[in-house]
């Protein structure tokens, strides 16, 4: 679905084409991979988790109450605080919990211990200011993805980007994967539009950058990119009314193909203006 001429014209320029990660290059379908509790065991630190985590709807948090595999039980838990781009802060038992990135940690003055780096999104556990542990939690790249930046790449763009809020780790590996030129990783939604305000500096004169997005944090990148794809299944509805270009099925090769569409479109539009101006020159009337 694109919303107007001017979009597909636009489109038909694209240079630079950034997307977003979770849900729009990976399926969304996380797993927890790792479980590394520090002074209790793995199914304590699961079951924290799983009560800190049960009132959110992000695919994250639904992984870490299925690999707990229990019911949440909310009365004990109490002062749910979202805080955007690390995490959260929230009462279990009586007892402050934060779960969240690394950032949220070294906000609130928690002790990381000296861990490797993982490949995947890493949830860290701190109890009444005292660390508890981690989790892994890796998602899966979308079938076709890799042959969609191949397929984008053939169609004449000259940059591949992705930026996401995971680790470096985790961000290089889907990106060497993907066959993507370039990551940003660890990066809140606000240092998204910065980073887009960045790509588009950076682009050559005369082409376009196209963001691919698909949750509601994508919603003010969709808006300053000069086009906006959002995925119109999984897609979140900010995302999809923000988006200049709506693929309906989520399926990533479809973006090539309307690049294609809409650069063999401005050649056919080009062509009749030729064609036009010719036909006037040399017409008996003139």
């Amino acid at each position: 679905l694109v919303k107007g001429g001017n979009y597909l014209e636009a489109l038909a320029k694209a240079g630079t084409v950034v997307f977003d990660k979770t849900g729009t290059l990976t399926q969304g379908r996380f797993a927890v991979t790792e479980v590394s509790p520090v002074n209790m065991g793995k199914k304590e630190l699961l079951e924290l988790a799983a009560q800190a985590e049960q009132f959110s709807t992000h695919p994250i948090a639904r992984s870490i109450l299925t690999a707990w595999g229990g019911t949440p039980d909310r009365d004990r838990v109490a002062q749910v605080e979202g805080l955007a781009g690390r995490g959260l802060r929230v009462q279990v038992d009586g007892k402050m919990v934060l779960a969240g990135n690394k950032r949220l940690m070294k906000e609130s003055g928690v002790a990381l211990p000296e861990q490797p780096e993982a490949p995947g999104t890493v949830i860290h556990l701190a109890v009444e200011g005292q660390y508890a542990g981690r989790l892994v939690i890796a998602d899966q790249l979308k079938p076709g993805a890799k042959e969609a930046i191949q397929a984008l790449k053939a169609a004449g763009v000259g940059r591949t980007v992705m930026l996401t809020g995971d680790s470096q780790a985790a961000g290089q590996a889907a990106a060497k994967e993907l066959g993507l030129d370039q990551v940003y990783a660890q990066l809140l939604p606000g240092d998204k539009v910065d980073r887009v305000e960045t790509l588009l500096g950076e682009k050559a004169p005369g082409q376009t950058l196209v963001y691919v997005g698909d949750g509601i944090n994508d919603a003010p990148v969709l808006s300053r990119a000069d086009v906006g794809v959002a995925m119109g299944a999984m897609g979140s509805d900010a995302a999809i009314e923000a988006a200049d270009v709506v693929l309906m099925d989520d399926d990533l090769n479809k973006l090539a193909r309307a690049v294609s569409i809409a650069r063999k479109t401005m050649t056919r539009s080009e062509e009749r203006r030729v064609g036009k101006e010719c036909r006037s020159r040399w017409s008996p009337y003139h």
